[in-house]
C-alpha cells in the first residue's frame, strides 16, 4: 500500500497566499504569527489523520514525568533500564525510520552502507550480519533494536534493556494499545500533560501522535487538492479581517472570500466520504498496527518486554 499523507510548511502556504495578495504583502498588511493560529485551528477541523507519528525519552522523578507539549495520544511505550553514554552512535547500527514513518520503506539503499545520525530519540537497528563456518553453510544474525537518545555536546545515551509497562485505557490511550493489556509491575497512568507512575524514577520511551511539525519546529499542514483552498481561503480571510480593523476598505473583498471558504470548507470535509480519504484513513490504521508491531519488534530483541 503506497497512499501516504504529504504536508507541507506553513511557510510554504503562506508563500501561495502572499502570490495572490501580493500587493497587501508589500504593504506589511500579513501577520505571519496571527495566520499560524488560523492555520493550526484548520488543522483541527480536519481531525486526527493529520497528526505525526513521533519519539521521545521522558525522566520520571518523584513518580511523574512530563508529557511532550504536543502529545495526542499514545502508540506504545516500555521502561528503559541502564544505559551507557558515548560521543557516538553505537557502531554497527542504522536509524530504523519505520518507528516514525506512516508506512515502512521496503527498498531503498542499504542504511548500513550510508549510517544516518540521531538528534533526539531514535531507535536503531544492528545491521544483519551472515557467517559462514564451511561445514554448516551459512548463519545470518537478526537485528537487535536499541533505544538511543542524543542528549547534547555529542553524547549519546545507549539503552541496555527494556521492561514492560502497564498503562491505563484513556481518551489518549486506545484499547489496543499494548500498553494497556501487558502484564508489569511498573504502572502509569497519564493524566493531563503528566505520565504518573508507580515507581520513583528512571525514563519511559513513548511512541506517540504529535503535533504536525518538521524537525524544524515548522507547523505542517495537509497538502492535498481537496484541502488546500481550505487553508488558503481561511488564511485569506483573517487577513481581511484585520486590515478591516485598521480601517482599510475591504469589505467586498472580504465577502466573496467567505463564500469561497465556506465552499472550501465543505469541500475538505466532505473529502471524508471520497474513495481516497477511505484508503488514506485505512492508511491511518495500517500505521497504528505498524506501530504496535514495531513494539512486538523490540520484544522480540528483548524478551523481557513481553
Amino acid at each position: 500500500m503506497s497512499v501516504s499523507h504529504k504536508y507541507r510548511t506553513f511557510d510554504q502556504l503562506l508563500e501561495d497566499v502572499s502570490v495572490d495578495f501580493s500587493t497587501y504583502a508589500l504593504e506589511g498588511m500579513i501577520e505571519p504569527q496571527q495566520l499560524i493560529k488560523v492555520a493550526t485551528r484548520v488543522n483541527y477541523d480536519l481531525g486526527l489523520r493529520i497528526h505525526r507519528t513521533k519519539e521521545t525519552v521522558i525522566d520520571i522523578e518523584h513518580n511523574k514525568g512530563q508529557l511532550p507539549s504536543d502529545f495526542a495520544y499514545l502508540n506504545y511505550a516500555f521502561m528503559c533500564g541502564t544505559y551507557t553514554v558515548s560521543n557516538s552512535m553505537p557502531a554497527g547500527t542504522t536509524v530504523d525510520t519505520t518507528y516514525t514513518k506512516y508506512v515502512p520503506d521496503p527498498g531503498g539503499p542499504d542504511q548500513c552502507l550510508t549510517p544516518n545520525s540521531c538528534d533526539d530519540v531514535c531507535v536503531v537497528k544492528t545491521c544483519p550480519t551472515t557467517t559462514s563456518d564451511g561445514k554448516r553453510g551459512t548463519t545470518t544474525s537478526y537485528d537487535e533494536h536499541i533505544v538511543v537518545q542524543f542528549v547534547g555536546a555529542d553524547q549519546y545515551r545507549t539503552f541496555s534493556n527494556y521492561m514492560p509497562l502497564q498503562i491505563g485505557q484513556t481518551n489518549q490511550v486506545q484499547c489496543d494499545c499494548p500498553n494497556v493489556n501487558v502484564q508489569a509491575i511498573d504502572i502509569a497512568e497519564i493524566k493531563g500533560n503528566h505520565l504518573l507512575t508507580n515507581f520513583k524514577s528512571g525514563h519511559v520511551y513513548l511512541s506517540y501522535q504529535g503535533a504536525m511539525e518538521d524537525n524544524d519546529g515548522n507547523l505542517l499542514v495537509l497538502d492535498h487538492p481537496y484541502c488546500n483552498e481550505y487553508y488558503e481561503y481561511a488564511l485569506k480571510e483573517r487577513i481581511l479581517e484585520n486590515m478591516i480593523f485598521a480601517g482599510e476598505q475591504v469589505s467586498q473583498q472580504l465577502g466573496l472570500i467567505q463564500n469561497k471558504l465556506r465552499a472550501s470548507r465543505n469541500n475538505a470535509l466532505s473529502f471524508v466520504n471520497t474513495p481516497d480519504f477511505a484508503e488514506m484513513k485505512k492508511i491511518w490504521d495500517v500505521n497504528r498496527r505498524a506501530q504496535y508491531h514495531n513494539y512486538y519488534n523490540m520484544f522480540k530483541s528483548h524478551p523481557t518486554l513481553g
